[in-house]
């Protein structure tokens, strides 16, 4: 209620209810009643209760924020909940009055920051794979199948054998074709040598 109209020496104070949107919570000698608290979202804030002729609204911190400024039971204003990063887990949730609490992922497991408990990285063993991409704090292990990279991997050493194999075979072709040429040779000398003795042999018999 407020003050309609004063007391006086005859008459006794005259109060009249407050309007919408005001308020008086006490005893008290008014005009007007109090204008009741906007919740603003700008701030954080949604209405936790409604505002009455006789108590003020009460606010409370929307929901993934905290409240950072607290009068009489009701919120002023509040914050967003800090978001943990990849690599960290939330060690402890936030809650209305408390912010969110992080902590680092150990060596061996990983967290995109979402996470209550960092996971264990992926075994690619245990799955029958190999590992690809190594595992960080921020991210799983990468693995594929061991027979692609087997392959893959074998494809350079394969083309070297046979570059090396072909090779080989050409320079004994090689050492083979000018063995066989100098064989000729050597057997066309022998003709012609022989030859020429038999000529000369003819030659003496006819002189004698």
């Amino acid at each position: 209620n407020r003050v309609y109209r004063h007391c006086t020496e005859f008459t006794s104070t005259t109060c009249m209810p407050c309007v919408d949107s005001t308020y008086t919570d006490e005893p008290n000698g008014f005009a007007k009643c109090i204008s009741c608290t906007v919740c603003d979202m700008g701030s954080g804030l949604r209405v936790k209760t409604p505002c009455t002729r006789i108590s003020n609204t009460v606010c409370e911190p929307l929901e993934g924020f905290y409240c950072i400024d607290e009068e009489r039971g009701s919120c002023r204003q509040a914050v967003e909940h800090t978001k943990c990063k990849p690599g960290q887990y939330i060690k402890q949730k936030g809650t209305a009055v408390s912010d969110v609490e992080c902590a680092v992922c150990t060596d061996g497991t990983y967290s995109n920051g979402s996470l209550q408990i960092c996971q264990q990285h992926t075994k690619c063993e245990e799955l029958g794979l190999e590992e690809k991409v190594p595992g960080t704090n921020s991210f799983d292990v990468e693995c594929r199948r061991k027979t692609q990279v087997a392959v893959i991997a074998g494809l350079p050493a394969a083309v070297a054998l046979i570059v090396v194999v072909a090779g080989v075979l050409f320079i004994k072709i090689r050492r083979n074709k000018s063995s066989v040429r100098g064989g000729t040779a050597n057997n066309t000398r022998l003709s012609d040598n022989q030859t020429k003795e038999r000529s000369t042999s003819l030659l003496l018999m006819r002189r004698q």
